[in-house]
């Protein structure tokens, strides 16, 4: 089977993005063939592309996908041709039309979730949950501030938290943000390129601030949150679309009310079978019952990737957004 795959020999820029066409063979022990019918684009592709992660380089990019299954090799159970599937990694070279990949990372898709949706959404949904149910363990009645509201997880977050009885304060740059996160359920919305965030969410919270804030862009979001997050408050830090947080002293945790801050990674909250299979149920359950809807803000196709990132980074994009394969024959 011949497909079309992404590589970086660098890191760098949107530029250093190339493309290769590769014959795939029979996939072996433990291993399944995959024709890909959406690739989702999330942050964590700019991060090893450009080298806030490093990796081992040349490589694949991208970790989100769906498709069908064309084979499955021996000691394969659970999966056959024709089951559709989506995966979140952590293997990378998604940005593919079709690839080999360990059955162990793969999740069956219900039949009512759409193949775009579950390439949209496995990731960042995945992700939500852990942050809000395992690590912030959010609570109903809680006022929360998520940064950058409008985004791929920031819209997702936003859903998540109003179903499950949050406060949601959310920031967001533009009209058409505001507009989005308002209408994925946000209370309270604040443009940060205005507007005082940590006085705004101050106010709203009668001084007292927020015991959780959810913070996805990193160093340029890093003194708001502690200014807007409550005395013993958490601050999730999970993401560096403004750069990643460096130079912390524990002492400003301190001075801030006696702080918390954690740093999670996806993986170490999907680490096990049965942490994947429970988490990956939770977020489907949250799709079918419409407590939480997946926008796909932009499509592009697959070999327009570097067009995509350079979207992503820089702010031009909405919701999720998808890259979307041709398969060869």
């Amino acid at each position: 089977m011949k497909a079309i795959e992404a590589f970086i020999e660098s890191q760098g820029g949107p530029e250093v993005i190339d493309w290769r066409e590769v014959t795939l063979g029979d996939p072996g022990p433990g291993q399944v063939l995959v024709r890909q019918t959406a690739v989702g684009l999330n942050y964590i592709d700019t991060y090893h592309r450009d080298g806030t992660y490093p990796v081992e380089l040349p490589g694949g990019l991208g970790v989100e996908a769906a498709g069908e299954v064309v084979a499955v090799g021996a000691d394969v159970h659970g999966l056959k041709p024709g089951d559709r599937v989506a995966t979140f990694g952590p293997q990378r070279n998604a940005y593919a039309s079709a690839r080999i990949v360990p059955a162990a990372s793969l999740f069956k898709l219900p039949a009512s979730i759409d193949d775009d949706t579950a390439a949209a959404a496995l990731l960042k949904a995945c992700t939500v949950e852990a942050l809000v149910e395992r690590c912030a363990k959010v609570e109903a009645g809680w006022p929360v501030l998520v940064h950058a509201a409008a985004g791929g997880v920031g819209l997702i977050l936003v859903q998540w938290l109003k179903a499950i009885g949050a406060t949601v304060i959310g920031t967001v740059s533009t009209e058409a943000k505001e507009h989005a996160a308002r209408e994925a359920g946000a209370d309270h919305i604040i443009r940060y390129k205005s507007d005082d965030v940590a006085a705004h969410v101050r106010e709203i919270t009668d001084g007292q601030g927020v015991p959780v804030t959810f913070d996805g862009i990193g160093m340029a979001t890093w003194t708001t949150s502690l200014k807007a997050t409550a005395r013993r408050g958490l601050i999730v830090s999970y993401g560096n679309a403004g750069g990643p947080v460096t130079g912390v002293h524990l002492g400003i945790l301190a001075q801030h009310g006696s702080q918390f801050v954690s740093r999670p990674t996806l993986f170490d909250y999907y680490l096990h079978a049965g942490e994947r299979a429970a988490g990956a149920a939770r977020v489907f359950e949250m799709i079918e019952s419409g407590a939480v809807k997946i926008t796909v803000g932009q499509r592009y196709s697959l070999q327009d990737a570097a067009r995509a990132h350079a979207d992503l980074e820089a702010g031009r994009t909405t919701g999720s957004s998808l890259l979307i394969p041709e398969n060869l024959s």
